[in-house]
Order: structure tokens, then sequence, then C-alpha cells
């Protein structure tokens, strides 16, 4: 039997030993003035170094992030460009999520499921034209698991799950967010005590339960997890034990490594840590710069295996 996604997670964090995940949100503004030299348009500067960062973290981390908003706001030359960087990046070894945060109910839910996972988008379409290639997508350019939106109930995540068994895959479904203004809904307090976030929470652990296989503590549904709060974290943890958490927040969101600790079980696993911007934009940074002078990939190598070093601190003897 093939494996699971988490099998597939927990076997990266374990072989890398680290439980980062770098995301990898390009703007153009913020690239390296070398990149910008080499193209006349945006979307190329951003694939070229997108491409670089990979390489830069690929020995580090077993895991990127692309956030899709930062490709599909340019139509489909982006999209095709951040569909051939998730076949890069596993290329270069790397597991892949894509964050698309997509939700809905019903029939339309089952498009951006098929949308997420399917690798033969065109076979039941009966009004394809002549001459239209209905190649398949190549499994390697569709992302590994995706984010979602669980605020719809079980009727907009079951698609998605459905879709991902069947192709091996997972996703993360938004429990606590870390935008400011989360608070206003998530953490309404409900009749019974619970915040609104611990019981979608109670949720998630529920759908991902179900999608153990053999003798593994965790299911291929997880959960965006993003609160700094010790207590909180550690609650979610109760509340959600067969769940892997993908939590944002590290370094330019002003999370340290610390704050992670409650994420962890006690083999320092069930966790997946990003950090995006202080690692994919170090060479603007004042510490590696003055190291490595215009050579923004070691910049960004150097954050990466920092990142990685900060996050060993925390993983139980």
């Amino acid at each position: 039997m093939s494996q699971t996604f988490a099998e597939r997670v927990l076997d990266a964090v374990r072989s890398r030993q680290c439980c980062g995940v770098v995301n990898i949100d390009p703007v153009y503004d913020r690239l390296p003035k070398s990149i910008h030299a080499n193209h006349d348009n945006d979307v190329g500067a951003m694939e070229e170094f997108s491409c670089g960062v990979v390489d830069a973290v690929a020995e580090t981390v077993p895991i990127v992030k692309f956030n899709i908003a930062y490709f599909e706001r340019y139509g489909s030359i982006g999209l095709d460009a951040y569909l051939r960087l998730a076949e890069y990046a596993h290329s270069r070894g790397l597991l892949v999520i894509g964050d698309i945060k997509r939700g809905d109910v019903g029939h339309t839910a089952e498009q951006y499921a098929l949308a997420s996972f399917s690798t033969s988008p065109f076979e039941n379409d009966p009004f394809l034209l002549d001459g239209v290639d209905m190649s398949s997508l190549e499994a390697d350019k569709l992302p590994d698991a995706v984010t979602i939106n669980g605020y719809f109930g079980w009727d907009g995540v079951q698609p998605f799950v459905r879709q991902m068994e069947s192709a091996g895959r997972g996703v993360f479904v938004l429990v606590r967010t870390s935008n400011e203004s989360a608070a206003s809904v998530q953490d309404l307090v409900l009749e019974d005590g619970r915040k609104v976030h611990e019981a979608v929470g109670a949720l998630v652990n529920q759908w991902s339960a179900e999608t153990i296989r053999g003798g593994s503590t965790y299911g291929s549904v997880g959960a965006v997890v993003a609160t700094r709060n010790p207590e909180d974290a550690a609650r979610l943890r109760r509340i959600m034990p067969n769940t892997i958490f993908l939590v944002p927040g590290y370094g330019a969101q002003g999370g340290t490594a610390e704050d992670f600790r409650p994420y962890l079980d006690s083999e320092g696993l069930g966790a997946l840590i990003a950090a995006g911007r202080s690692v994919i934009y170090a060479h603007a940074a004042p510490a590696f710069k003055n190291r490595h002078v215009d050579d923004w990939q070691e910049c960004v190598r150097a954050a990466c295996r920092d990142f990685a070093a900060d996050l060993a601190r925390i993983k139980p003897e």
C-alpha cells in the first residue's frame, strides 16, 4: 500500500531532522536587483527567484509552501509558473503545500478539489474541440497538500478529503488564523464554554482520525493553527491529538522557536513550523548581507540553516 500524506510528512521531517517549512511568496519589488536585470516581466523574475530559493533550502527543510495568490494575480502565466515551481520543488526532493485557502459547498467545493488534486481535468469533458491538448496534468505539478477553509462544515471539506485520499495527498484546514481580527470570530465563546476555533478543531481532528492508516498517530487532514498563546496552543494540541499542525508566524511575524514548543508531541513531531520573509528575503537583512555581500542565495541558505537550528532547540531530548 502506498504511503499516506501524513506518513510522507513524518518520514520527511525525520529524514531532514527538521520540522520547518519555507513559505515562498515572491513579491517582484522585493527581489534582488540581479534577478530584475535578467527579465522583462514580473513572472519570469519571480520564477527564477523561487527556484533559487528552492535550491538554497532543499537540503535543510523537508517542505516548501507556495501561496497561489502571488501567482494567480498574473493570470494564466502566473498559474503556469506556480505549477512549474511545484514540479521543480518535487525534483529537489521536497514536499509541496499549495496555500490556496479554497472553500465552498457542494458541487463548487468538488470543482475546487478537482482543480487541486486531479491529474486528468479533461477526461470527462464532452465539449472539448478537436485539436485541444487533452494530456493530463502531471502529478508532480500538483501540490502534496493544500490549505482549505473548514468554516463551511463537512460538506465543504468532504470533496477535498475524497480527492486527496484517492491521490495520496492531504489538506490543512483553517482552525485558528494569525490575522489581527481573527479573534473577533474565531475566539467567540460558545454555550458549552469552548471557543469557536476549538469546536472547529475538534471536528478537524475527527476528520483526520478517519484518514489514519495502519498504526500511525496522525491522519492526512491537518490544521492551520496560528496562536502563540502557550495555553491555547497546548489546549489545541490536546483537542487535536491526531492532527498535524501547519503553524505560521516564525520570524517576520514575530514568532520565536520557543512559541511553538507546545505544538510538538513527545517525539518532536506533529507540527510544521513555517517561516517566509525572514528566510526568502535574507539578502536584505544586514546580518546576512554583510556576511555574503551580493550572493543572495547564500543569504537565503544561511537564514534557512539558522531557522532549522532554532527549531532544533525545542525538540524533546
